[in-house]
């Protein structure tokens, strides 16, 4: 929690004059029922109405005193408040940026976009009424207090009676509340989680008439949530009608004890009707006080979720360019012309309790075209991952051009390594933009390659503005294939010495697939090109095939040699090409 009052400091003399400033208008407040007072016991009394309006001068005055200090204070409150929570929302912004995959996975988009949203704006919220009232209520009800001492000593011992009893009803509500606010934002995640799922899958539960079950299944998270702000409301609840009944109380003793005073000559009118307004401030401040403390209860559990957050550590660290790592004891060396190395890898995914991939072996040289094939789940994504450094491998060690991706800088890794991943995903803003996001300085001739390359030039020559044509958010306007092939594209702007496909061709026919990898092929430059795919036609002249089978390398060769020794790629084959299976075995 302290580490969120670092994003304040910028913000300290706003932070301190705001609360400042409204005691300042607290004063004013305060003064302004001993000059009723006056005006009552001297200028009503003798009658003297030059006094009266003196004092009603006085009175104008300390009302526009109080509403310069009271705009300045919102004005400062604010400044601070926004200023601190766009700092702290941006700094949580780049805090998940470095997060690793793993740690993505487990926290969850939804609860990622609720600590930057909600949870943010609450503490906003929160620390905008707290710069205003936080000082100001407690200073006008023990101000109220001390001036009730200068007035009647008995009297005021109401008001010393009354206060410790508020306040304890206070805090203990204060107290009880608190846990409830963070079970509602947890449960607010869930709803979030569920209306997330529901928006990205819409097509899907359209095509499976599933739109009252997931109405149904709404309906509870949303019920769900509102059962728990309801029992927070409840209690929340209490606050007013307890304070009220309490402050009234003693309103009605200060009024009696009061008049008899009053009929033994011990008190002035207009001292009581002052310690009646005194009472009267204090009623309506100690009801902004349990507003306000609602609200900072909300905030606090709003801070803590953030807290919690930024301090997540990702679990990938990045090392120095002068460091390597040693290889174990018995590891078969890499060949100084090797591009991808993996030995002995196993990885698993945070709670899944067994390893995705396991014993994972194999050499790439500078220049091959790789194919990764094997049935779905296998883990053929999976390694593509270790490979930028995605995640970490549990076991074993993952080379790059000779060393270990752990040793690598940050980003160094990703400067030389080209990814299209299995799921095209766009940006929205033109198409030059979604390109350059491979090169910022790449210009037009090398976009249009790009293109060439990834045979979409003709689809984006037909587009209004061609370069400059508009794309929507995810790219909604384009079909799956001009998605797939606009990612190659821009994988292809940046050059990579390393090229990873990862069933990036899954929807295009199999000309356009065919034409792409042979333009791929010719570029030339030494690239390393890695082609994951269901299909054995897009992987079938690949110089090396990895063939995986639950999580094992089942075969690594050509396609003949796998087509000969791998039973596991042979049925992969024939599956898709029956008509090339041998005589013999068709007739089997």
């Amino acid at each position: 929690m302290k580490q969120l009052l670092t994003f304040l400091k910028p913000y300290r003399k706003e932070a301190v004059t705001a609360p400042l400033f409204k005691l300042l208008e607290a004063c004013m407040d305060l003064i302004v029922p001993l000059v009723v007072a006056e005006i009552i016991n001297i200028g009503i009394t003798r009658p003297d109405r030059g006094y009266i309006i003196r004092c009603f001068i006085l009175l104008i005055a300390l009302a526009v005193l109080g509403m310069a200090f009271s705009f300045t204070s919102q004005y400062l409150s604010a400044r601070a408040s926004v200023g601190f929570a766009t700092d702290l929302r941006q700094a949580l912004f780049d805090h998940i940026q470095t997060l690793s995959f793993a740690e993505l996975d487990r926290l969850g988009t939804d609860t990622l976009i609720t600590r930057m949203t909600s949870d943010v704006g609450q503490i906003q919220n929160g620390l905008n009424l707290s710069l205003r009232l936080l000082l100001r209520s407690p200073f006008i009800v023990f101000g109220a207090m001390v001036m009730a001492f200068t007035i009647d000593v008995r009297c005021a011992l109401i008001f010393a009676a009354a206060i410790p009893v508020l306040s304890a009803v206070v805090f203990a509500i204060m107290l009880k509340s608190i846990p409830l606010f963070a079970r509602v934002q947890q449960t607010l995640d869930r709803l979030l989680g569920k209306t997330r799922e529901n928006l990205t899958g819409v097509r899907v539960i359209r095509a499976f008439r599933k739109e009252e079950t997931e109405i149904r299944e709404f309906d509870e998270c949303s019920m769900s949530l509102t059962k728990m702000n309801e029992s927070v409301g409840r209690l929340s609840a209490l606050m007013n009608p307890a304070t009220y009944l309490l402050i009234n109380t003693a309103t009605i003793v200060l009024i009696r004890v009061g008049a008899v005073r009053i009929s033994s000559g011990s008190l002035l009118q207009g001292d009581l009707v002052a310690l009646y307004n005194y009472m009267a401030q204090i009623i309506v401040e100690l009801v902004k006080l349990a507003s306000l403390i609602i609200t900072i209860n909300r905030s606090l559990a709003c801070a803590g979720r953030v807290s919690d957050m930024m301090s997540v550590s990702p679990s990938i660290n990045f090392g120095k360019p002068a460091v390597q790592t040693a290889p174990p004891r018995g590891e078969v060396p890499v060949s100084p012309d090797s591009a991808v190395s993996f030995r002995s890898v196993s990885f698993s995914y945070a709670g899944s309790g067994e390893d995705a991939v396991q014993g994972i072996t194999f050499d790439v040289k500078k220049g091959q075209t790789v194919g990764v094939i094997g049935g779905t789940g296998c883990g053929k994504s999976t390694i593509m991952n270790l490979i930028p450094r995605f995640y970490d491998a549990t076991e074993g060690r993952v080379l790059v051009n000779g060393r270990d991706v752990r040793d690598y800088p940050e980003h160094a890794l990703t400067e030389i390594i080209g990814v299209v991943p299995q799921k095209a995903v766009l940006f929205e803003g033109t198409i030059r933009s979604n390109l350059r996001w491979g090169n910022e300085a790449a210009s037009d001739e090398d976009l249009w390659e790009a293109l060439r390359t990834a045979q979409a030039e003709e689809m984006v020559r037909g587009r209004e503005g061609m370069l400059d044509a508009r794309v929507e958010q995810g790219g909604r306007n384009l079909s799956g294939g001009q998605r797939q092939r606009l990612t190659i594209a821009r994988a292809l702007v940046k050059k990579p010495e390393i090229l990873i496909m990862d069933d990036s061709a899954s929807a295009l026919d199999f000309a356009t697939d065919l034409r792409l990898r042979r333009a791929v092929r010719d570029l030339g430059g030494g690239m390393t090109v890695f082609i994951v795919s269901q299909r054995t036609s897009s992987v079938r002249a690949a110089d090396l095939i990895l063939v995986l089978d639950d999580g094992l390398v089942a075969g690594q060769g050509t396609h003949d040699s796998l087509l000969r020794d791998c039973p596991v790629y042979r049925e992969i084959f024939y599956s898709q090409f029956p008509e090339e299976r041998p005589g013999k075995e068709a007739c089997s």
